[in-house]
């Protein structure tokens, strides 16, 4: 189901709570700026530990660290091949999430009318 499915009548019922947890579980994930660009980055391809390092510019140790955050919320998925792992995030809600949370903050940065 997609936001602009939800009827208003839809609007008026809290989803459950152990969806409303693992939500806010998954945008605190989000709340990191270095975890947003990897995610982004995960979203358009595979990547091993050391070449998303290489991407987003940072020590792998704490790419390690963020991809286990990230892996633990259910927001990328993880394929073993031999001792490497690739990377990737967890489909086509995670792409949609991360997608409007930065058309979001593109509307807000550039004062841009809302739309429906």
């Amino acid at each position: 189901m997609y936001a602009h499915d939800i009827t208003g009548e839809q609007w008026d019922q809290l989803p459950p709570p152990e969806h409303i947890e693992a939500a806010s579980t998954a945008l605190r994930m989000l709340a990191d700026p270095t975890r947003m660009r990897m995610l982004w980055l995960l979203c358009g391809d595979e990547y091993d530990v050391a070449s998303l390092s290489a991407a987003v510019q940072i020590a792998r140790p704490a790419v390690s660290q963020h991809l286990a955050k990230l892996r633990l919320v259910g927001l990328v998925n993880l394929r073993r091949d031999g001792r490497r792992g690739y990377y990737c995030a967890r489909g086509g809600h995670v792409r949609r999430l991360l997608a409007e949370a930065l058309n979001t903050a593109e509307h807000h940065v550039h004062d841009l009318p809302d739309h429906d």
